[in-house]
């Protein structure tokens, strides 16, 4: 006969066993369970869905467009905002949606009050052009002023202030390679950047670093006063109420993923083109050459560039929180992360 304490033992450890199996069993009930919960949520939330459509598809005035989402791309020079408008120009035709460009004379980012005017009417009211992007050297303009329904969306491209203005002062005298025919303005001064600044050029004064501030800030005669903290403070509120998205000239690749993953509708295959596609990286700026240690230490000298440095800086870190919390980094790649919420709990219950 087997004696008592191994006997005791034997059945301790099949009860064990018993216990882990039956708990493994639960588990996979429970997960079954959320799974089921999750499938009948959508089940629910499409047939709501479907209803609502169907209830709204035609109102008092006119029909429901549910293809009139627009986009406002509106874009600081030289943050390379032609590789990124390329994009959209190559992909119009694939996810059928309309791009236009906002041409204003000599480039003049504020509009006149009555030009503002038309400008809202046109975006919110020219159906034709639904669904559409919008992109221009212009600034930032609020339509909640305009009492229209339905305000854009906007993104931007910021980049790091003294590298934005050495590439535009290169630009103006040497052009680029999108159009290399092209007279510049500048063309036939081969003063190089040090130069200019060592010897107190206009084209190069802590001025001409004021420019992605205003641009956020608006159409607000403060917005334009180089070295205005209140200035700084509206861009910064504009960035994070009013814009779906800026990214950083530097993270490119990561900004046009992430647009990928938020507006499908517009973006799809945007982050595949730029890394494969001729024209993304089309324009270069011609003939720059960076600027040495003290051209660099003068200009941070001046309050000018410590304001513009700060929103730049803003909205590096804005954009990194953004895509932090939208994507993982996997052997060096960096992953979208799946829909990662679901409805429950929706009543009243569908028949």
């Amino acid at each position: 006969m087997m004696p008592p304490h191994r006997f005791q033992l034997l059945a301790v450890l099949a009860f064990g066993v018993a216990m882990l199996f039956i708990e493994n069993q639960i588990q996979k009930l429970e997960e079954s369970r959320a799974k089921l919960e999750r499938v009948i949520a959508r089940h629910e939330v499409a047939e709501v869905e479907q209803r609502h459509s169907d209830d709204v598809r035609w109102d008092s005035s006119h029909p429901v467009n549910k293809d009139d989402m627009v986009i406002i791309y509106n874009r600081v020079p030289k943050t390379a905002s032609t590789s990124f408008t390329n994009i959209a120009y190559d992909l119009c035709g694939k996810n059928q949606f309309h791009v236009l460009h906002i041409n204003t004379t000599k480039n003049n980012p504020v509009m006149s009050l009555q030009d503002q005017v038309r400008f809202v009417r046109n975006v919110t009211s020219w159906r034709e052009m639904k669904p559409g992007f919008y992109h221009g050297h212009v600034a930032y303009l609020d339509f909640s002023k305009y009492g229209v329904r339905g305000k854009p969306m906007y993104i931007n491209v910021v980049r790091d202030p003294i590298e934005r203005l050495v590439s535009y002062y290169y630009f103006l005298r040497f052009g680029d390679d999108y159009r290399p025919g092209l007279r510049r303005r500048k063309q036939g001064d081969k003063k190089t950047f040090d130069e200019c600044v060592s010897s107190g050029g206009s084209d190069c004064a802590p001025e001409k670093l004021w420019l992605q501030i205003p641009f956020f800030c608006g159409h607000h005669s403060e917005c334009w006063n180089a070295g205005s903290r209140w200035a700084l403070e509206q861009a910064k509120y504009n960035l994070v109420n009013e814009y779906l998205l800026v990214g950083v000239t530097e993270e490119l690749e990561d900004f046009i993923m992430l647009l990928e993953a938020a507006l499908p509708r517009f973006f799809k295959g945007a982050t595949e083109l730029y890394r494969t596609g001729k024209k993304s990286h089309l324009r270069k700026t011609t003939e720059k050459k960076a600027p040495n240690k003290e051209t660099i230490a003068k200009l941070q000298q001046s309050d000018i560039w410590k304001i513009e440095n700060e929103f730049y800086e803003f909205a590096l870190e804005q954009f990194q929180f953004v895509r932090a919390h939208a994507v993982r980094e996997k052997d060096g790649e960096l992953y979208v992360l799946a829909q990662s919420f679901f409805y429950e709990k929706i009543y009243p219950k569908v028949n």
